[in-house]
């Protein structure tokens, strides 16, 4: 049997099977399901991840898309890029909306894209001890991650972070505002 990751929320764990995939869109689609007595197993091929039943319980009675407490799976550099790639997809969608608003699908699908960009950098920020303006080299453990901090390390600072969250939560509040929803 192969190694369990763990996970906090079956959402982090469908994102953690993108990511695992190397960028193949939409990889987590032909994810397979199962519930046992631990709570739900989520496989993709060779890799499981675990999400523990009170683990998903406690996410969704808190609104927290990917779960409370750290990751296990993803870590702080992968969150940035995570929030980058959903705030790209809302900041497009948001593009399309304008020209045609009589989509109410539409409209959901860029309000989900923002709440995730905004979600995704909160995780990232969870990981900064408290006070810290940088994150510790070793809360990067993936590749991705440590290419991310080694290139473009003004990213992963805190004052950056906290700027994109604000921007992220502002973009989806006046995205609400301006189409009067």
């Amino acid at each position: 049997m192969p190694e369990r990751g763990l996970a906090r929320s079956l959402v982090e764990a469908y994102v953690y099977f993108d990511l695992a995939a190397g960028g193949e869109a939409g990889a987590s689609r032909r994810a397979v399901v199962e519930q046992d007595a631990e709570g739900w197993v989520v496989r993709l091929g060779a890799t499981e991840v675990l999400v523990p039943e009170e683990a998903e319980v406690v996410a969704r009675q808190a609104g927290l898309i990917f779960g409370s407490g750290l990751s296990e799976l993803i870590d702080p550099g992968q969150w940035v890029l995570i929030a980058a790639t959903y705030a790209s997809r809302a900041l497009e969608g948001a593009l399309f909306f304008a020209a045609d608003p009589s989509g109410s699908e539409a409209f959901g699908k860029v309000e989900t894209d923002w709440r995730f960009a905004a979600d995704a950098v909160a995780e990232a920020l969870k990981f900064f001890p408290g006070g810290a303006a940088e994150l510790p080299p070793d809360t990067f453990w993936s590749e991705m991650g440590r290419a991310l901090r080694e290139s473009e390390p003004h990213r992963l600072t805190r004052q950056k972070l906290e700027s994109d969250l604000a921007f992220y939560r502002q973009s989806l509040d006046d995205f609400r505002l301006l189409h009067d929803r």
